[in-house]
């Protein structure tokens, strides 16, 4: 089995260790960036198998991140799942119009994030 490779996006350093922690616990190896615009730099060197961004961060925001991420060929079909305090329907739909495959609202349970993770990147 080859271990797969998740790439977290988030301006929460909090969160970035909270993520990077449940993931490398689950044996992935995780590659971090702290907004959008960090995490296309990211992107520029690497094929995750999995993206995990949050929605609300400076520079450019989740929405934003994925619709670029969905422009690069090389990344068309990573699942990205949103990690995120918001529950709004509106926001829910307008993350799967750019291209999202899931959503997670946080605070996040680590058990059922790795269950998510591994659910999408099958």
């Amino acid at each position: 089995m080859t271990t797969k490779t998740i790439l977290t996006v988030d301006d929460s350093r909090t969160m970035r260790d909270m993520l990077r922690i449940s993931l490398e616990h689950a044996g992935f190896v995780v590659l971090q960036a702290e907004d959008g615009v960090h995490g296309l730099e990211v992107l520029a060197g690497a094929v995750p198998d999995v993206v995990i961004t949050d929605i609300n961060m400076p520079r450019m925001d989740g929405f934003g991140f994925i619709e670029a991420m969905r422009r690069d060929q090389a990344h068309r079909s990573t699942p990205i799942l949103v990690l995120t305090t918001e529950s709004d329907t509106d926001k829910k739909a307008r993350a799967r119009q750019a291209g999202a495959t899931g959503w997670i609202v946080k605070p996040f349970d680590p058990v059922k994030l790795v269950h998510a993770v591994r659910r999408v990147s099958a």
